[in-house]
């Protein structure tokens, strides 16, 4: 006889109220539903130049001891991160993806009498992770689209815990001014830790942006976030860190797993730091994918949210679902993001020059 159990009553009540994230649609599955070929994915926010062939070598090479596990302290490349950004390694915490250091900073940080801040319209994971460790979520509302430093500022009290700010934002590609971001950090009570989630910092060609990488010796309550996997090309290895003082990164580092970064990323990753010109191929190829999109967009007689990442979101002006939908018919996967309550854009991944075409000519058809 099976007996039959409530599993998802045997779960934590955070994890309970949890909808498993939505990634982008993969190529092979549009493919498979649809019967359609030779499609486009401008949905993930991937390079489309790819990664260093340095990067590749160095994890062919890495393929050849796969039967070891990794260095589980990251040894060299926390040290050519350490050399690359002028910190100490000590200050490092890797992680499979960026997204894997801001699940360390919530289970390190926070729990279910705490409270955590972050804007609407902000990436996805920062609800996520909250509401899996048990936290109280205070999203803060936008100003035109980004993040809103005075209301964010408002919403702390003796109980947060942790502030999520991403600059540039994912999806919205809105950035903060350096200044405005410094004086917001140095302001915050030392109770709470803050984290910037720099993902697309490569990307962003502005006077007055500026990474907070150098604030981190001034504020032991900081920790900034990067990743791999946008302007490196390595998306599907899955790589990651955060800069912190030590005394951070030792507790970040006690809630990692080990092995958490495997050695094909390892490897990677390292030479990748080593191909300068390479990282500038891709951001100038971001440049002009960039224009050509928004040139397009605004030809057709709609409007975007100016972006300093590698994607732009197109405002619709109606429910973008079933334009998202006509798109796929034709071929072109990009990405609708009602889920971060904006159910009229679409957000559009800068790919290559005949990719970028092939959406515009999409999107001329279907609206």
């Amino acid at each position: 006889m099976t007996m039959r159990c409530d599993i998802a009553a045997l779960a934590m009540p955070g994890v309970r109220g949890l909808s498993p994230y939505q990634p982008g649609k993969p190529l092979e599955e549009l493919e498979r539903e649809y019967g359609v070929r030779n499609a486009v994915k401008l949905a993930s926010n991937e390079n489309p130049l790819g990664p260093s062939p340095k990067a590749v070598a160095a994890a062919r090479a890495a393929l050849e001891n796969v039967l070891r596990y990794p260095d589980g302290g990251a040894f060299q490349l926390k040290r050519a991160l350490a050399r690359h950004l002028g910190v100490d390694a000590a200050q490092i915490t890797v992680g499979n993806g960026s997204n894997d250091v801001l699940e360390f900073a919530a289970r390190a940080f926070t729990g279910s009498d705490c409270e955590v801040i972050f804007s609407a319209h902000a990436f996805a994971v920062y609800p996520i992770v909250t509401q899996a460790v048990g936290a109280k979520a205070v999203v803060t509302p936008a100003r035109e689209w980004g993040h809103d430093l005075d209301a964010m500022r408002a919403a702390i009290n003796e109980r947060t815990r942790l502030i999520f700010i991403a600059n540039p934002n994912n999806p919205t590609g809105t950035w903060l001014r350096a200044t405005d971001l410094q004086a917001f950090i140095l302001g915050v009570p030392q109770h709470v830790i803050v984290v910037v989630d720099e993902a697309y910092f490569e990307y962003v060609d502005q006077s007055e942006y500026a990474s907070m990488l150098e604030l981190v010796g001034r504020c032991p309550n900081l920790i900034v976030a990067r990743t791999f996997s946008k302007a490196y090309g390595l998306a599907g290895l899955r790589v990651g860190y955060a800069v912190s003082t030590p005394d951070v990164a030792d507790i970040l580092n006690r809630v990692r797993q080990p092995f958490n970064v495997n050695s094909l990323a390892l490897a990677a990753a390292t030479a990748a730091l080593d191909d300068g010109e390479h990282l500038r191929k891709a951001i100038a190829l971001n440049r002009e994918g960039m224009r050509q999109i928004t040139l397009g967009v605004e030809r057709l007689g709609l409007s975007f949210i100016p972006s300093v990442g590698n994607f732009v979101c197109i405002d619709l002006t109606r429910p973008a679902a079933a334009i998202y939908e006509k798109l796929l018919r034709q071929g072109v996967i990009v990405r609708p993001i009602a889920n971060y309550g904006m159910p009229n854009h679409l957000r559009v991944t800068i790919g290559l020059a005949p990719e970028n075409e092939r959406f515009l000519q999409a999107l001329e058809k279907v609206i």
